[in-house]
């Protein structure tokens, strides 16, 4: 078994990221098969050109990531996709890269709408008078924004989190934020989106601010999954034929 052999031109500041990277795409892409075995030590020192202890720290990264268990006597054997720890940063990235017909990002999209409709509910029952008028202000940005499709997806961005910080609730702002942004590294989520396109965005923006300043829960966070799924519909590509 020969392991991204273009990986291996690379050395990252840590030797053990280059097993991971290779190997993780490997899986990940579905090259090497649930209950595979990985290649022995010395033969994966031999090919990354890195000691038996970085072959070693690399397979327990693997291990903390769901991608592998080490079973006395067989060595690492690769671990099925419903065992991956899909929140791992790097996980993630190569899921979203490999993702050939689009099963992840419509995943991604659905763990969206489930969280931030709810925060945006909460934002408009628990956001202060300054949470408020920063949301409303970052919303102006976006209004002045929007012949500049470019500027207004980073912008976009913002909006939502100055939404979901006055939700008060960090632990789904923060799965949020970290499936998001893995998501936006892709530019077949991302897309490329018209000055029309980004208009639409901001009048449905617009619904979910007057509700949150209307301290409409149930409004809110039925325009956010309204949003979200809207958004995601207009950008999403064909699938493949």
């Amino acid at each position: 078994m020969r392991l991204a052999p273009a990986a291996a031109a690379r050395r990252p500041a840590r030797l053990a990221d280059l097993v991971v990277e290779s190997v993780l795409d490997g899986v990940v892409s579905g090259s090497i098969p649930p209950g595979a075995a990985l290649p022995p030590e010395s033969a994966l020192s031999e090919q990354f050109q890195v000691s038996r202890i970085t072959v070693r720290e690399a397979v327990k990264l693997l291990e903390a990531k769901g991608l592998v268990e080490v079973r006395r006597g067989v060595g690492a054997v690769v671990k099925d996709d419903s065992s991956w720890n899909l929140l791992d940063a790097d996980v993630l990235a190569s899921a979203v890269r490999n993702d050939a017909n689009l099963t992840i990002l419509d995943e991604l999209v659905g763990v969206r709408i489930a969280l931030e409709s709810n925060l945006a509910g909460l934002a408009a029952e628990n956001a202060t008078d300054e949470d408020r008028a920063a949301i409303e202000a970052v919303f102006h940005r976006l209004e002045a924004d929007t012949s500049r499709p470019e500027v207004f997806i980073q912008t976009d961005v913002e909006f939502h989190d100055r939404i979901m910080a006055a939700s008060g609730n960090r632990l789904a702002r923060s799965i949020v934020s970290t499936v998001h942004s893995q998501a936006r590294t892709s530019m077949r989520y991302q897309g490329h989106p018209s000055v029309e396109d980004v208009r639409t965005t901001n009048s449905e923006h617009r619904i979910v601010l007057d509700r949150i300043l209307a301290r409409d829960a149930a409004g809110a966070a039925a325009a956010m999954t309204t949003h979200i799924r809207s958004a995601w519909q207009r950008r999403r590509p064909l699938p493949p034929a």
